[in-house]
């Protein structure tokens, strides 16, 4: 009678197992296929948040509000992809000389899958708008808001604070040592249209009792499916010492005015506005270009020129970003996004990415390990053909 398998010896077979490898390479064929696809109703953002970005890949089950995972995603691909080849190497190749080719390249297509972790994990996305002739030093979020509180009080300057909205969307109180009330959100609406009360009649009471609130008619949406970015919208009462100061509507609905409050001698400013981040330099735009092919309106080229100061001024130079060749300073790159050279106004796109370099390693190791593999197979070859068949005896 056959012993059982352990279940240890039984995992570690399945992991260092070649068919593993190539079930999981054709899942990602399948992955990619499908998300390809998928972009032209969802756009990029969604594709990476619902497809690449995460364990499953999940479905609505129809006439119902339940989740199904249907397949897998790219994290759990991935990672079970980068434990079948650390496990194989680890325990079915021995090393050798004679085997650095396959040692490099796998090394590198483990570094290419630890890199898009490390991207999918730490990468941040934020844009800067930039008309011609302003200056910048700070990001906004593509997808996350913020609540902003300026006291203007002083007019030298503007003290900001600012609360997240998913502090908002939780519900819960928040107090601030630098607010003189405290914030009680009434209503959040993570994607929300805003139109006139005149033209929504029989709309419900607007539970806004300050601002332009009153007069507005807040319509909750669907998150959108595509690259489109979420326009929050929330009520929210302001708490004094001596009672409330009034339920505020607050949007990121471009075009609203400032909605301002009074607390004693103190001015505030409400705004819900894109997340914003600081950088202790500035980007001025000087210049934008918009290039086309000679005899067509088909685009060729777009560019910025950008005057670079830093706080400090150490750095205090000029720099063109354009197509395929961005700007990195501090940390962050620079990439052309949009523009609009008719209303004379650029968009870049800023990432942070610690781990930007890890993709270019790792594809000079497969493509190092692959020519010394292929370099030591075709000398092993033409050393054979170069050695005369033995003779046969007469």
């Amino acid at each position: 009678m056959t012993a059982p398998t352990p279940p240890r010896v039984w995992l570690l077979r399945v992991f260092t197992s070649l068919e593993l490898t190539v079930l999981l390479l054709f899942l990602a064929i399948l992955l990619v296929f499908g998300g390809t696809l998928a972009q032209t109703r969802l756009g990029v953002w969604a594709v990476q948040r619902e497809i690449f970005h995460t364990w499953f890949v999940w479905a609505q089950l129809p006439g119902t509000s339940w989740l199904l995972p249907v397949f897998p995603g790219g994290f759990l691909i991935g990672s079970v992809l980068l434990a079948n080849l650390i496990a194989a190497h680890r325990y079915r190749f021995a090393f050798a000389w004679r085997k650095t080719g396959l040692l490099l390249a796998h090394g590198g297509l483990i570094l290419l899958l630890l890199g898009e972790l490390f991207a999918g994990l730490w990468q941040e996305d934020f844009q800067l708008r930039l008309a011609r002739g302003e200056t910048k030093n700070y990001a906004e979020s593509f997808r996350h808001h913020e609540l902003a509180l300026s006291d203007t009080t002083d007019p030298r300057f503007d003290d900001v604070t600012a609360i997240p909205a998913e502090l908002l969307a939780r519900g819960a109180a928040v107090q601030h040592p630098a607010l003189p009330f405290r914030i009680v959100p009434r209503q959040y609406h993570a994607h929300a249209l805003l139109s006139l009360r005149r033209e929504a009649p029989g709309a419900p009471p607007s539970p806004a009792s300050a601002g332009f609130g009153p007069q507005l008619v807040v319509m909750p949406l669907p998150a959108p499916r595509n690259d489109e970015p979420p326009q929050p919208a929330a009520f929210i009462e302001l708490l004094g010492p001596d009672g409330t100061l009034g339920t505020y509507l607050v949007s990121a609905m471009p075009g609203l005015p400032p909605q301002t409050v009074t607390v004693g001698p103190r001015v505030f400013t409400l705004s819900l506005r894109p997340t914003r981040a600081y950088k202790p330099f500035s980007l001025q735009l000087l210049e934008l270009r918009h290039d086309v092919y000679p005899g067509s309106e088909i685009p060729r080229n777009f560019s910025s020129r950008v005057r670079l100061h830093s706080a400090d001024g150490q750095e205090d130079r000029e720099a063109l970003i354009s197509m395929n060749h961005p700007l990195r300073y501090g940390g962050l790159t620079f990439y052309q996004y949009q523009m609009d050279e008719a209303a004379g106004y650029t968009v870049l796109q800023v990432v942070r990415n610690p781990s930007w370099l890890l993709p270019y390693v790792s594809c000079t190791l497969i493509v190092l390990g692959l020519l010394v593999q292929f370099t030591r197979n075709l000398a092993r070859f033409i050393a054979a053909r170069a050695t005369p068949a033995p003779r046969a005896a007469p």
